[in-house]
């Protein structure tokens, strides 16, 4: 009995006479969103000196919707402002024009991009497997495999794919074309690498595998989707292809090889030599997602395997009969992210980085493929237990319970597997006093450091600096040739026993400060920094005088020019630093 009543439970489907099933589980998914959603974002609003590592690069900038002068003439924040998407953009800018400030509305935003990501996943679910449990379960899968990530929770270009990615899969098995168009539009707005992934799949739509052999559909609206969807993202990607910037050529192949911040070990480690983690595990340049190498193996994956099989032996198991022609857009997805990360390696760099066409596309894939797979199997189950004679139906019932509860554990347990659950990457500001202090500076003020903390420096302090281990991104050459440039200025001028290194850099980009880390002259903070080490002969050189006891010409003037102090933290004043004689450091 108890058996029957669990199995009509989780298999109810979503006929018209059962829409209270829908609304039940539906309304539990987004529970379950906001429950996971409360947790991870619980973090980020606890401080305004907490932010998502991402933030510090691509949503710094937009502070200058409140204040035009912010950031004035400044290399990093031009060139943030010129990639970002125009609807990305627009939408920070209305909020400015609300008074909410970009960081805080930053914050917020995961929520409703989660919540929209829940609600477009569980229909997607249903118009392949119209059971509403199966929907549920791919919610949480979804859930879980973003909060084990910082893609969504960054609420950059990127955490948008996901509600746009699954609206425009919803709106295209709906055969809703109107919406369809809408949602294509809106990918180019705010993350146009979707539109590469979508318009795969409608051409893929035009096609047929009937009897083992590929054959044209014979329904018109599916070339009508696919000859007005691909026109209008072409006529989105037109600007981004014609786009003039001063921050252009990206780099080529030739030229990333010789890059050291893309070697292995690097901080944006792009090549490896080992062609496994290269082709599957990096973080950039793999097929697979991160979190998925990190983690391994993941239970969404793995059930997900089963589905394939689960079709071919359908007799099997009574639920695949009620499996849609639907089904089909799993393969679309695959086959569709699979071509474009092949492509963008093929053409790398000019389509940006070829993880980006798998790593997202396969967690939804997954997640869909999973939940579908998994009631397949717990309704078989359930079935051959009550089928059960009843000398053995108690048996049989306990282990059907049994499989039921264990499954049960372990999805909503397995976060608990991740080493980090939720990981939103959140980055915490440990030097408030340092903020507020430069905050007060004049906003022309440039502040040049090697330390981590001149990554914080723009959001908390809203004020620029000369160059930055998060912001220095090595894809587009007008821009990175001059923030190695700067680099390597840098690392001269700190590590140099000639003082004129340190007078040239302040009198050749206007720097104000030079804020030095407590332990920047010790050996170690060259060697153990990811960024610093791959800037050479400087850094070895460095390494080498340090070591034999020959101390930098700035690491004489850190009392005498000293402006502001904290026990890991000493700011020295520019001016002062340029009225200062060689002959007085030797």
């Amino acid at each position: 009995m108890l058996t029957e009543i669990l199995h009509r439970f989780l298999t109810a489907s979503s006929s018209k006479t059962s829409k209270f099933w829908v609304v039940f589980w539906l309304s539990l998914s987004v529970t379950f969103a906001l429950i996971y959603s409360f947790i991870g974002l619980k973090g980020a609003l606890s401080s305004e000196y907490v932010i998502q590592d991402d933030v510090r690069s691509h949503v710094f900038w937009m502070r200058r919707f409140f204040d035009p002068d912010l950031f004035p003439q400044d290399l990093i924040t031009d060139y943030f402002q010129s990639v970002a998407p125009y609807g990305y953009a627009t939408l920070y800018r209305l909020m400015a024009n609300l008074g909410i400030d970009p960081v805080i509305f930053n914050k917020i935003l995961p929520l409703v991009l989660i919540l929209f990501t829940t609600v477009y996943c569980f229909g997607v679910c249903l118009l392949i497997l119209p059971v509403p449990a199966a929907g549920f379960i791919a919610t949480l899968f979804l859930n879980q495999a973003i909060w084990s990530t910082p893609e969504v929770p960054s609420a950059t270009p990127r955490a948008f794919l996901y509600p746009l990615f699954l609206a425009f899969l919803y709106y295209l098995l709906k055969r809703s074309l109107l919406p369809c168009l809408v949602i294509i539009t809106l990918q180019g707005l705010f993350y146009p690498h979707c539109l590469f992934l979508s318009s795969g799949i409608l051409m893929l739509r035009v096609l047929r595998l009937k009897n083992r052999r590929l054959r044209f559909s014979s329904q018109r609206s599916d070339y009508l989707f696919c000859a007005l969807g691909l026109s209008l993202s072409g006529i989105m990607l037109l600007p981004y292809a014609l786009k003039i910037s001063d921050f252009n050529p990206v780099i080529s192949l030739a030229q990333a090889k010789t890059l050291p911040t893309l070697q292995e070990s690097a901080r944006k480690a792009f090549f490896f030599n080992d062609p496994l983690k290269y082709w599957f595990c990096g973080e950039r340049s793999g097929m697979a997602p991160y979190d998925w190498c990190k983690n391994f193996p993941t239970i969404p994956a793995w059930i997900a395997l089963f589905l394939p099989l689960l079709l071919v032996y359908r007799t099997r198991f009574p639920l695949t009969q009620k499996i849609s022609v639907n089904v089909a857009v799993l393969s679309q997805i695959f086959l569709v992210s699979l071509g474009m990360f092949f492509t963008a390696h093929a053409f790398l760099f000019k389509l940006h980085l070829p993880s980006r066409y798998t790593k997202h596309s396969l967690r939804i894939l997954v997640s869909l493929a999973g939940a579908i797979a998994l009631i397949i199997i717990l309704d078989a189950v359930l079935r051959a237990c009550r089928k059960q004679t009843r000398a053995f139906a108690g048996g049989k019932q306990f282990l059907g319970l049994g499989l039921v509860v264990l499954l049960t554990f372990l999805i909503f347990r397995y976060p608990s597997f991740a080493r980090k659950f939720p990981n939103a990457n959140y980055v915490v500001g440990t030097e408030p006093s340092l903020y507020q202090f430069l905050a007060k500076q004049p906003q022309e003020s440039l502040i040049a450091s090697l330390s981590e903390e001149a990554n914080n420096i723009p959001t908390f302090s809203r004020r620029s600096v000369l160059v930055s281990s998060e912001t220095a991104n090595p894809y587009h050459w007008g821009y990175y040739r001059q923030i190695k440039q700067r680099l390597l200025d840098l690392m001269q001028a700190q590590y140099s026993q000639d003082l004129t290194a340190a007078q040239d850099l302040i009198e050749e980009y206007g720097v104000d400060f030079l804020l030095l880390d407590r332990t920047a002259f010790t050996p170690e903070y060259i060697e153990k920094n990811r960024w610093l080490r791959v800037v050479e002969p400087v850094a070895t050189e460095a390494v080498t005088r340090l070591r034999q006891g020959n101390m930098p010409a700035l690491a004489k003037l850190q009392q005498s020019c000293s402006v502001f102090e904290t026990p890991s933290l000493v700011v020295l004043q520019a001016e002062c630093i340029s009225r200062v004689k060689q002959e007085s450091v030797d």
